[in-house]
């Protein structure tokens, strides 16, 4: 890294979006995604699919609880 950068030329908010959609990425440890990749090709469905769903249930469970 330099100890300095020059912004004089900068121009604010030039790669800003609106409404453009984060996507986030969720990292699980290698033992738990060999688990998951097992399921969803049981089931015939892509990982992504599965771990959707999982999640869904986990939150209406949360939020249930609270």
């Amino acid at each position: 890294m330099k100890r300095e950068y020059d912004f004089s030329k900068a121009v604010r908010g030039k790669f800003f979006r609106k409404g453009a959609e984060l996507n986030l990425p969720i990292y699980v440890d290698s033992s738990m995604r060999k688990r998951l990749e097992r399921i969803a090709k049981r089931k015939g469905k892509p990982v992504a699919e599965l771990v959707n769903q999982l999640l869904k249930k986990d939150v209406e469970l949360l939020e249930s609880l609270a």
